[in-house]
């Protein structure tokens, strides 16, 4: 008996038979490296909450601070030094996401994810020891440089290894768990805040080795990505590597489809281009080019930014402090709960409605939270009605964030890149969300403290006129990804603009334009004539297997 996790995302009149149906074994191998992002959000979490505890105020703060309205018993860290601690990793997340590039292209997409877990707790380590911000910031750092290898290469092992039927809501799994860890660290914060000693904030710190321990060790049980074997000419061990992955034996008949698939698209993209970094930039804005490529990917990530989500989860404590809002670490748990509560829709609606209705009404549904905030906060400052306003439509705006941007835009930059440069592209997708969230973690602090710009609730007309640009941007430069392969992505985005996208039909393969020699070539494998010329077999082969797999997804 079949039954489905996610919704039937096919296109009408596709091409059958590359892939095999999800076993719910292949399913849940998926899945877990999605664990990833609860050390994301754990550690982009943890800081929102200690920077307004009182010890950390007072082991880390200036004892003759001017900010007698935040000090603790006269002490408070300045602004800069606000601003610095929190930025600081996003730096370091850039500067790694840039280097998995590389890295991942030649150890490996699952090894240099665990290289990143190795970096990750050496910098975990200066942060528990640190009691100034001279050894916490250079800790943060480190830290960002290993989570920037695990936010780059989890995005494109996991849109590597996923069939295309789940794909989307896989790596919108990897969103998931960073609301998890978002939530986990506002929850660690709120029971160890009221502490009056060290371990008000090192116990929060000191938790993120356990994300590090689960994701490292559990990685080692899983396969290598087999696009990643096709790229190094393994072809044995990509076939092993799919067989682990679509719970099917390496000689089956969907195997040799898809791996058929893969190395015919790998050879003719190669014939057609390089995968050096400068590569990266070749095309120009023609709809094949990498170039155009590139600048949706960095331009997504950094859409995603300017939503101005994480000015809630980096500072949202602090700022519902200066509004003067009471229980202000209850509310921040609240906010982050809506986030978790919320980002398991976008499992089902990112393939049943689509990647660009996602990302165009949640821009919507954004903005106008918005400026409701913004208007009825600059009118009424310091009401009942200002404080109630601001919960209310900041929890239904991350609940838009949290159900749309949050995961459409990870599991779109994980689909657009050809295998050659796919590494790369990822890595500057991800460097670009490092980026503009090291420079909306460090302006804002200056743009809402009351000895800065003090702008109060006014700071959401920003986010709203950003949120405002996601719209026209998600209409006119996003294509439609959903239902189709890896493979099948390049050909759209060769053939078809992003307005009319969502139309485009896939109607041959290329392992149909290869011919059976070079096929049988490159694989090793004998096939079916017809199954690679013409694809006839698959469709036979498909049925007759599926009638034999009970246990599919």
């Amino acid at each position: 008996m079949k039954w489905s996790l996610a919704p039937s995302s096919r296109r009408e009149g596709d091409v059958t038979g590359v892939e095999a149906p999800v076993t719910v074994r292949a399913y849940l191998l998926c899945v877990f490296a999605s664990f990833g992002g609860i050390l994301f959000g754990y550690d982009s979490g943890y800081i929102n909450g200690v920077l307004a505890m009182n010890y950390f105020k007072l082991e880390f703060g200036d004892p003759n601070s001017t900010d007698t309205e935040n000090a603790y018993e006269g002490h408070m860290y300045a602004t800069w030094e606000k601003s610095l601690v929190t930025s600081i990793l996003s730096a370091g997340t850039f500067f790694g996401a840039l280097f998995a590039g590389s890295l991942a292209d030649w150890i490996g997409r699952r090894s240099t994810i665990i290289a990143g877990c190795i970096v990750f707790s050496i910098g975990v380590i200066f942060q528990v020891a640190s009691t100034t911000f001279g050894m916490l910031v250079p800790g943060r750092l480190i830290a960002g440089i290993g989570v920037g290898f695990v936010s780059a290469i989890i995005i494109l092992y996991m849109s590597e290894v996923a069939p295309k039927a789940v794909r989307g809501a896989i790596v919108s799994g990897y969103q998931f768990a960073i609301t998890i860890g978002l939530l986990l660290a506002s929850v660690v914060d709120q029971g160890t805040h009221s502490r009056l000693d060290t371990g008000s904030y090192r116990i929060p710190i000191a938790i993120q080795w356990v994300w590090a321990l689960i994701l490292g060790t559990g990685l080692f049980l899983l396969p290598e990505s087999p696009r990643w074997y096709v790229k190094r000419d393994q072809i044995d061990k990509a076939a092993q590597a799919l067989s682990i992955l679509r719970g099917q034996p390496a000689d089956s008949h969907y195997i040799r489809d898809e791996l058929a698939e893969l190395v015919a698209n790998y050879q003719y993209e190669l014939a057609n281009m390089r995968a050096s970094w400068i590569d990266c930039f070749r095309g120009g804005w023609k709809p094949s080019g990498n170039l155009r490529r590139v600048v949706l990917g960095m331009a997504m990530q950094m859409m995603q930014q300017w939503t101005g989500v994480n000015f809630i989860f980096y500072y949202g404590t602090t700022f519902f402090q200066q509004v003067g809002l009471s229980n202000s670490f209850v509310i921040s748990m609240i906010t982050t709960a809506v986030n978790v509560g919320s980002t398991p829709i976008s499992f089902w609606t990112v393939e049943k409605f689509g990647r660009r209705p996602l990302l165009i009404y949640g821009a919507l549904g954004m903005l106008v939270c918005e400026f409701i905030v913004a208007i009825v906060g600059t009118a009424a400052p310091g009401s009942d009605a200002a404080s109630t306003c601001l919960i209310v439509f900041v929890c239904i705006y991350i609940f838009f964030f949290a159900s749309t941007w949050g995961p459409a835009a990870w599991v779109v930059i994980g689909e657009v890149f050809p295998l050659p440069i796919r590494a790369k592209g990822v890595a500057l997708s991800t460097a670009s969300n490092w980026l503009w969230n090291f420079v909306i973690g460090y302006i804002t602090p200056y743009m809402v403290d009351p000895e800065e710009g003090d702008l109060g609730a006014k700071v959401f007309f920003v986010w709203g006129s950003t949120c405002t640009l996601c719209v026209i941007f998600a209409f006119f430069l996003v294509p439609e990804t959903k239902g189709l392969s890896l493979e099948q992505v390049d050909r759209m985005l060769e053939e078809t603009t992003p307005i009319q996208s969502s139309k485009w039909v896939p109607t041959t393969t290329y392992a149909d334009e290869a011919t059976l020699q070079d096929v049988e070539k490159i694989t090793g494998a004998r096939h079916h004539e017809d199954a690679v010329t013409t694809g006839a077999a698959t469709k036979t082969g498909v049925a007759q297997e599926t009638a034999e797999k009970p246990d599919t997804v």
